[in-house]
């Protein structure tokens, strides 16, 4: 794949904010745009690059669509660091990189599991499985510790979801210095209001409402709003009502591997 040097990734492993950071980065990049925003669904703004290689009878091919987007390109991905483009080691486009500590990680990969892929194993079937790095995209470890590792590259920013939680102003302040990018304290208090967790929650073009009810559709299940939106909770902590003693000991084990390279946020 060809790389150019004014496109712009964001890459996470999955369920770390990556919706959030890719609506974040297309506004930043895109002068506030909220017309255009508020009129195109975000996965068309921003293409999954390898979605098309993991989901059949895609209306549009992920692939196709990420590489013939007229520049600069907005590019999204979950592939792990050895699987990326080689050019983009030599061609060093901005990479934005959002990490998220693992127990919520594997919380909200497990309901996107039960609730769109239609997985019906118990909870702690998929937590051990996810320890065990034996669910997609793992193992969860060395994909944020091959980005935590680069972070100090100029063309690298390494962001916190927990951050982001806690101070979304500060956050988009250190996107908009990465992306090049001037706004006055207004602008981003009116980005900041866009980007809270009820306003990407209820926004179609960011909540793949659309997508889900497709999702349904084609495994023969009822769309329940209700029951299940991708966009859950968004919350710091989660997990603490949701993993038993058992599950949340396991979890500390995991991240016991990463300890001496990275200190996860809770």
């Amino acid at each position: 794949m060809e790389v150019y040097e004014d496109d712009i990734w964001v890459i996470t492993y999955p369920k770390c904010g990556t919706t959030w950071t890719q609506e974040m980065v297309w506004m930043i990049g895109h002068n506030l745009d909220y017309e255009t925003a508020l009129r195109i669904p975000l996965d068309d703004r921003f293409p999954f690059l390898e979605l098309g290689g993991i989901v059949t009878d895609l209306p549009t091919e992920t692939f196709e669509a990420s590489i013939n987007q007229p520049r600069p390109r907005y590019i999204k991905s979950h592939l792990p660091i050895f699987l990326l483009p080689e050019q983009l080691w030599t061609v060093k486009p901005k990479i934005i990189y959002t990490a998220r500590n693992p127990k919520d990680t594997a919380i909200s990969w497990y309901h996107h599991h039960t609730n769109l892929h239609g997985y019906t194993g118990t909870k702690a079937d998929f937590i051990e499985a996810f320890a065990k790095d034996l669910v997609p995209y793992s193992p969860m470890n060395e994909h944020v510790i091959d980005f935590w590792n680069i972070r100090s590259q100029p063309n690298i920013l390494f962001l916190f979801f927990e951050d982001m939680k806690r101070n979304l102003d500060q956050e988009v302040k250190k996107v908009v210095k990465f992306m090049e990018k001037d706004y006055s304290q207004d602008e981003i208090d009116k980005l900041c209001v866009h980007l809270s967790f009820d306003s990407i929650k209820n926004n179609k073009m960011i909540n793949k409402e659309e997508i889900i009810k497709q999702v349904m559709e084609m495994t023969g299940r009822e769309y329940n709003p209700e029951k299940y939106t991708f966009i859950r909770k968004g919350k710091v902590g989660g997990y603490k009502k949701e993993l038993t003693i058992e599950q949340n000991e396991l979890m500390d084990e995991y991240i016991k591997k990463a300890e001496f390279e990275i200190e996860y946020q809770f």
